[in-house]
């Protein structure tokens, strides 16, 4: 059923990024228990919901982890899901949320670093476009692994994830102007951090 997320499932995601399209018969199916039309629409969405825990954790294991404990919280919560049309944007809002409890475990833990992405399958994880300019050197790199988890969030998902500002709003659940708010106090802490690995 959930089971659809492995090591072999790297991202080969459309920049729009998840898109219900004629889905809702199968969210109105899956609602009822209906494993396999669920099973469907995760396969569909299992390269976009990769592609999205990967450039804000910027880690294969934790991607992988994040996008399968959302799958697993998805076929327990569907039942819930009022308006089926709504599915993409439900299920990305899940998986925002794990990723920013994954971000916080980390800073808790105090692991300052992200990994450096050095082996094929981690080029492969991370496909071409903004994400590798934003994370392009080593100092971005570490500077980005060294900021709160909602400003890493917030530009991993603006500049790493090409999403718009409304997007996020709506990812987050917060209005347009805070999100442009977060962003900016997100860049200048990257800012701040390259600054002071400069010295």
């Amino acid at each position: 059923m959930v089971g659809t997320i492995d090591g072999a499932a790297r991202v080969r995601a459309h920049p729009e990024g998840l898109a219900l399209g004629g889905d809702t018969s199968l969210v109105e199916r899956a609602r009822t228990g209906d494993e396999a039309a669920f099973t469907a629409l995760i396969v569909q969405r299992q390269d976009q919901l990769y592609r999205l825990a990967w450039s804000i954790l910027r880690d294969d294991g934790d991607a992988l982890d994040a996008a399968q404990e959302t799958c697993i919280a998805a076929w327990r919560e569907l039942p819930s899901l009022r308006d089926p049309e709504r599915f993409d944007a439900w299920l990305s809002r899940s998986l925002v949320n794990r990723c920013r409890d994954v971000l916080r475990r980390r800073r808790r833990t105090r692991i300052r670093e992200i990994r450096l992405e050095t082996d094929s399958r981690s080029s492969a994880a991370s496909p071409g476009g903004v994400g590798d300019e934003f994370m392009g050197s080593d100092a971005i790199r570490h500077a980005f692994g060294s900021l709160k988890a909602d400003d890493r969030l917030y530009l991993a998902l603006h500049y790493a994830e090409g999403r718009s500002v409304a997007e996020i709003a709506t990812l987050v659940h917060a209005p347009e102007g805070t999100v442009k708010w977060r962003l900016s106090r997100a860049r200048k802490a990257l800012e701040r951090q390259l600054a002071r690995a400069q010295r």
